[in-house]
C-alpha cells in the first residue's frame, strides 16, 4: 500500500514499512492545497505537528486507512471527521515521555537561574552578576499538573533535587501519588502553594485558558510557570500581565498557542525563558516516534489490533483477551457465512447481534472482542472496507443491535466466545498450552474443528450414509477434505458436517448438496 509521508521521520521506521512491502513516499514541505493532492490514493499518511488533517484532506484521501502521528498531541488531525469516515487515527504517546520531562527539568533550572538572560547579556559583552541573581529548587514547592507518564518522571527528578512535591490530577488515587512521594491536592490548593508549577496535560475544551487570569490571582509571587505541555493551556496574555505587574515571578514556555510564532507579549519580558518547541527534539525521541509510528500503521495496514489507535472506543487489550482477538474475527466472518448462506445476505442475522463472553475473558475488558467479532463479520458482507474504527458505524447503518454479555460462569471450556442471531448460533474457543483456536458448537450442535478459511456446514437428517454421500460430491468436485467434524444437537441426533475443504466450495457444488435427499441446508463460508 502507499504511505505518504508529510514531514521528517526516524529513516529506521520508514526503512520498515519498505521491508513490509509498502511504497513510502515522502513528500515534504506540502501546503495544504497540495496535501490534498498528495493524499489520493494513499492508504496511509504519517504527519508530525505540522501538517493540518482536516476534514477536506479526510474526504480527499478516499483510500486512507490510517493516519500517523509520530509524537503524542492531535491538535492537528480532525479525529472526529476520521472516526466517521472509519479513518484510523495512530500516534506515539510514549516516543518522546523521557526527552519532554528532561526538558521540563532544564527550563525548570534555566528559569530559576536565569541561564538563558545571563549568557546572552555575557555574549553581548556584559557581566551581570547580582542583576541574574536566581534561587534554589531544594525546599521549594513544585506543583504538577497532570499526573500522567511524564507529570510523574518530572516528580522523580525534582524529588532528586530536594523539592516538596504536589500536584492535581483527578484521574490518579492519592495512594498511588504517595507511593511516588506527592500529596494530591485540589487546583486551587496547588496555586497557592507552588513555588514552581509545571503542565503535563492534553490540550482538551476543558483544559484551553486553564491557567488564566483569575487562577494566576491565586498564586505567591514567588511563582514560576513551566509549560512543555501543549500551546493554550496558559493564557499567554493573562500570563504576561501577571509577571509585568509582579503577581508572579516568571514563566518558561516551550509550546505556545500558535505556533511557529516568533512574536509574543512573552517575549518582551527579562523573566521569561522560551524555547520554539524542543519538548520532542532529541535524537532518541525522533527515532522511538518514527519506529513506533511505522508499526502502528503496518499493523492498521494489515487490519491487526493498533495498540495506540486513538479513535478505537477500545483501543486497549490486556494480555489475557489479545490472544482471542484472531479468533474472534474468525468467528465473526463464520457466522456471516452463515447468516449469507440463507439468501439474506448480512440481514439474515437479524436486527440483533448477541456476542457472549464467558470464563475468564469475563474478567477484563472485552470490548476490543467485540469490535473484532463486528470487523470480521461485517468485512465478510460489506462491500466497503471495515476497521475497528468503523465496525460500529456500519452496524448502526444497517440497523443491527450488538449486544455484548459476560459471565465468569463457564461450563464446558475455561474461555468462550458465542455468537448468536435469528436461527443461527456459533462458538468458539482456544485450547490446550498453545492456544489453538477451535469451533466447538455450530446452530446449538456440538463439534470440534478449527475455524478454517473455507468451511462446509450441512445439515442433514440423522441416517446412514449422509457423510459418504457428501464425501463423494466432493471428491467428484476435486476438494479436499482437510478436517471434519460430525456434530450433535441436545437429543443426540447427529444431525450437522462441518468440514474443512483446501478451497472455497464452488455454487454449483453447494447446489448439488442441496439437492440431495435427507440434507436440510448447506453454507459455504470462505
Amino acid at each position: 500500500m502507499r504511505v505518504l509521508v508529510s514531514e521528517k521521520i526516524a529513516d529506521g521506521g520508514l526503512q520498515r514499512l519498505r521491508d513490509a512491502g509498502h511504497e513510502v513516499d515522502v513528500q515534504l514541505d506540502l501546503t495544504p492545497e497540495t496535501l490534498l493532492d498528495a493524499v489520493k490514493g494513499a492508504h496511509a499518511l504519517i504527519i508530525r505537528s505540522a501538517t493540518k488533517v482536516t476534514k477536506e484532506v479526510l474526504e480527499t484521501g478516499t483510500d486512507l486507512v490510517v493516519v500517523g502521528r509520530a509524537g503524542i498531541g492531535l491538535d492537528n488531525v480532525d479525529v472526529a471527521a476520521a472516526t466517521d469516515r472509519g479513518v484510523m487515527v495512530v500516534n506515539a504517546p510514549q516516543s518522546n515521555t523521557l526527552s519532554a520531562a528532561e526538558h521540563t527539568m532544564a527550563l525548570l533550572l534555566a528559569q530559576a537561574r536565569n541561564v538563558p538572560q545571563a549568557h546572552a547579556a555575557l555574549k553581548d559583552g556584559r557581566w551581570e552578576r547580582s542583576k541574574w541573581e536566581g534561587v534554589e529548587l531544594s525546599d521549594k514547592v513544585l506543583g504538577i499538573i497532570g499526573l500522567g507518564r511524564i507529570g510523574k518522571l518530572v516528580a522523580q527528578r525534582a524529588m532528586a533535587f530536594g523539592m516538596k512535591l504536589i500536584a492535581y490530577d483527578p484521574f490518579v488515587t492519592p495512594d498511588r501519588a504517595r507511593q511516588i512521594n506527592v500529596e494530591l491536592v485540589d487546583l486551587d490548593t496547588l496555586m497557592s502553594r507552588a513555588d514552581f508549577i509545571t503542565l503535563h496535560l492534553a490540550k482538551t475544551p476543558e483544559t484551553a485558558g486553564l491557567i488564566g487570569a483569575e487562577m494566576l490571582a491565586k498564586a505567591k509571587p514567588t511563582l514560576r510557570v513551566i509549560n512543555v505541555a501543549r500551546g493554550g493551556i496558559v493564557d499567554e496574555d493573562a500570563l504576561a500581565a501577571a509577571i509585568a505587574d509582579g503577581t508572579i515571578a516568571g514563566a518558561a514556555l516551550d509550546v505556545f498557542a500558535a505556533e511557529p510564532t516568533t512574536e509574543s507579549p512573552l517575549f518582551e519580558l527579562d523573566q521569561v525563558v522560551v524555547t520554539p518547541h524542543l519538548g520532542a527534539s532529541t535524537a532518541e525521541a525522533q527515532d522511538k516516534a518514527g519506529d513506533t509510528i511505522a508499526a502502528m500503521v503496518e499493523l492498521a495496514l494489515a487490519g491487526d489490533f493498533v495498540p495506540f489507535a486513538v479513535n478505537v472506543s477500545a483501543a486497549e487489550a490486556s494480555e489475557s483477551v489479545r490472544p482471542y482477538l484472531p479468533l474472534a474475527e474468525r468467528l465473526g466472518r463464520i457466522f456471516a457465512g452463515l447468516c449469507g448462506g440463507d439468501g439474506d445476505g448480512a440481514s439474515g442475522s437479524g436486527n440483533s447481534i448477541d456476542i457472549e463472553y464467558q470464563g475468564q475473558i469475563a474478567e477484563y475488558d472485552t470490548r476490543i472482542l467485540t469490535l473484532s467479532v463486528l470487523k470480521g463479520f461485517f468485512g465478510a458482507t460489506s462491500g466497503e472496507p471495515v476497521s475497528y474504527v468503523n465496525a460500529p458505524q456500519v452496524a448502526e447503518e444497517q440497523g443491527i443491535e450488538v449486544r455484548p454479555t459476560a459471565t465468569t460462569t463457564a461450563r464446558d471450556y475455561v474461555n468462550l466466545i458465542t455468537i448468536r442471531s435469528g436461527a443461527h448460533s456459533l462458538a468458539g474457543t482456544l485450547v490446550g498450552l498453545r492456544s489453538v483456536p477451535s469451533l466447538v458448537m455450530i446452530d446449538d450442535h456440538t463439534v470440534d474443528v478449527p475455524p478454517s478459511e473455507h468451511l462446509l456446514v450441512v445439515r442433514n437428517e440423522d441416517r446412514p450414509g449422509m457423510i459418504g454421500t457428501v464425501g463423494s460430491v466432493l471428491g467428484e468436485a476435486s476438494l479436499n477434505i482437510d478436517d471434519m467434524a460430525v456434530g450433535s444437537n441436545e437429543q443426540g441426533a447427529k444431525a450437522i458436517m462441518v468440514i474443512a475443504t483446501d478451497r472455497s466450495v464452488p455454487d454449483d457444488v453447494v447446489t448439488r448438496l442441496r439437492g440431495v435427499d435427507g440434507i436440510v441446508s448447506v453454507y459455504a463460508v470462505g
